[in-house]
């Protein structure tokens, strides 16, 4: 059950690290948002923004950083 819980506590201090740059940040880094990927339809009374490239780096991040978490955990 300790594993579970530093693994928890882990888990929401990067929630908060990632609520907290987006609270301060207007813009994501790194051009997040607005890669050639993302969809963005804009009509005159209508918006649709779908950002796919960049779900698509923010999984393959998150998946490196829990992997590395789980070797180290061992």
């Amino acid at each position: 059950m300790e594993g579970i819980g530093k693994t928890l506590i882990f888990i929401g201090l990067m929630i908060v690290f990632i609520g907290l740059l987006f609270t301060f940040f207007e813009k994501l880094p790194f051009g997040l948002g607005r890669l050639p990927g993302d969809i963005y339809i804009k009509r005159d009374n209508f918006v649709f923004y779908f950002p796919f490239a960049t779900s698509i780096i923010i999984s393959v991040v998150l998946s490196l950083i829990f992997i590395l978490i789980s070797k180290i955990s061992r």
